[in-house]
């Protein structure tokens, strides 16, 4: 059995390429975002375009990246582990001819019905009948996306049990560069520039998916038809899928009731509320997700060999390095919402006003972030014990209070009550999931991490507000573009340094634990 001291070594060092390969994704989202911002500004075409996003995008989390993604992968990594390899790769051929079957008739049917979904899920679109027809038009381009990012999932699944971590999460920039080069290259050739959005997703899809091919390859693995779909190990996924895709069902749903009620609000609302969740989700993908990825088979494989220790010791670890990295990440996003936001996206046809409405979303995102990392970090755990029940009901419980939170909070804040409201219940999920996780024989050593936690909070609150009192009015001739990078820049180096030595003077570990391995490698 390996020590804590190689576990903890190998979580981190696995963390680490996951985080790096995820961040080059991230920035190219970000670049994806800000080529949108730049060309379209926010009006009639982003918001058609994120309105039809949401549908290939929400059905994509529950049968590619969400549900399928985690019921397959502690089924997988138990086979690798106590059978063998060709039984785990009979497994993946069953479960991807399964999904090529089924998926593939969703992307049909969504073709077909497109009119309908948009008429529900963007109701408020009909008053414009020109944005109402490029929503449905757009929407019909990107249902093939699904079946792509389907296969993607699996792929990226299988690799993550081998622990070939780093091509899997490198993946998803390939669908971000496929969408900026689609949108640069052809933008001028069509009367309505916005399908070059869709035309995007869907040529970035493709690049996804393939990208993984050859080190899939070289795991050994070769796909072939099979339609033993009551195979054992299909069924136990099974198990575990449907009460999952019932919970993600529950917050698809929820995420759509926002949607509708964006349409009807001042034109822009749903761009502005697209635009600072990108700008959230960017520290919630880099380490967060990545860290949720790593743990899945990691924490899988602990479960099927019994060892209670080494779950508890990951979980502490994994708990701990995400709150010392996300809560910094939602404190500068709290007090910085407009300068990150006017670096960002303010360029071309992305004005002031657009800059303040999303500032004023991106405020209220920041405090969810801590919750859904939480959660990301969290229900792992919960998958590698074949639990998906409890997280489902949990999480149908927080949709209701979510979308009971939207009429106060929208009738206070307008679109950004929305980001409120769902930033709220993310911190109510995130709270129920800890609560109940010694049900599963796990040691959250409640006071240890409480007390970390709040060292952690003081030392980024009083860090940030340091480097905003730094004067950082720079100005380098007419450059727009250098003054604003130099300016937030030094507000970042100032924050991060002040935040570590915080954390080192309120004994924070994880910050020692970081000191001692950037020392390590220099000298």
């Amino acid at each position: 059995m390996s020590t804590g001291t190689e576990k903890k070594s190998s979580l981190v060092r696995s963390v680490g390429f996951v985080s790096g390969a995820t961040a080059v994704s991230r920035v190219f989202g970000l670049v994806r975002e800000q080529v949108m911002a730049y060309y379209f500004g926010a009006g009639v075409a982003t918001d058609a375009f994120v309105a039809a996003f949401r549908i290939p995008n929400l059905l994509r989390d529950m049968f590619a990246e969400g549900a399928l993604s985690s019921a397959f992968v502690p089924v997988f990594k138990q086979k690798l582990v106590k059978e063998t390899k060709e039984q785990a790769f009979e497994l993946a051929n069953i479960v991807t001819t399964a999904m090529l079957l089924v998926v593939g008739f969703i992307v049909l049917i969504g073709l077909i019905v497109a009119p309908l979904v948009v008429f529900i899920t963007a109701n408020g679109f009909t008053a414009d009948p020109v944005k109402f027809q490029l929503t449905v038009d757009t929407t019909r381009i990107m249902m093939v996306f699904l079946l792509l990012v389907s296969l993607s999932a699996m792929v990226m699944g299988m690799l993550n049990s081998f622990e070939r971590f780093t091509v899997p999460a490198l993946s998803p920039a390939l669908f971000n560069i496929g969408t900026i080069v689609t949108v640069v290259a052809m933008y001028s050739l069509f009367d309505q520039p916005a399908y070059t959005l869709a035309i995007g997703v869907v040529v970035g899809g493709v690049l996804q998916l393939v990208v993984q091919f050859p080190v899939l390859f070289k795991t050994g693995y070769r796909f072939k038809l099979n339609f033993n779909l009551l195979h054992d190990g299909m069924k136990r996924i099974l198990k575990l899928f449907t009460p999952m895709i019932i919970g993600l069902s529950a917050g698809r749903i929820n995420i759509l009731i926002s949607t509708l009620w964006a349409s009807f609000l001042v034109e822009g609302s749903l761009s502005y509320l697209n635009y600072s969740f990108r700008l959230m989700h960017f520290p919630l993908g880099v380490f967060a997700v990545a860290l949720g990825t790593v743990a899945l088979p990691k924490v899988s494989e602990l479960v099927a060999k019994g060892d209670h220790d080494g779950l508890n010791h990951t979980f502490y670890q994994a708990i701990n390095f995400n709150f010392f990295i996300v809560i910094p990440a939602a404190v500068f996003l709290a007090l910085l919402s407009h300068e990150i936001t006017q670096l960002t996206y303010q360029w071309g046809a992305f004005s002031e006003l657009d800059t303040q409405n999303t500032a004023l979303a991106l405020r209220h995102y920041s405090y969810g972030l801590v919750g859904f990392a939480v959660v990301r970090v969290i229900v792992p755990f919960y998958y590698a014990f074949n639990d998906a029940r409890l997280p489902m009901r949990v999480s149908i419980l927080t949709v209701v209070i979510n979308i009971i939170l939207y009429v106060p909070f929208v009738k206070m804040l307008d679109f950004a009550g929305l980001a409120a409201a769902t930033s709220i219940a993310g911190l109510i999920n995130a709270i129920a999931l800890y609560t109940f996780l010694p049900t599963k024989g796990i040691d959250t050593q409640n006071t240890r991490v409480l007390l970390n936690l709040f060292r952690i909070c003081v030392a980024a609150i009083l860090a940030i507000y340091l480097a905003k009192l730094i004067p950082t009015g720079f100005v380098f001739g007419d450059s727009i573009l250098l003054n604003r990078v130099l300016s937030m820049a030094v507000i970042f180096t100032v924050a991060s340094v002040a935040y570590l030595l915080f954390c080192i003077i309120f004994q924070v570990q994880e910050a020692r634990k970081l000191v001692r391995i950037v020392f390590g490698k220099l000298f």
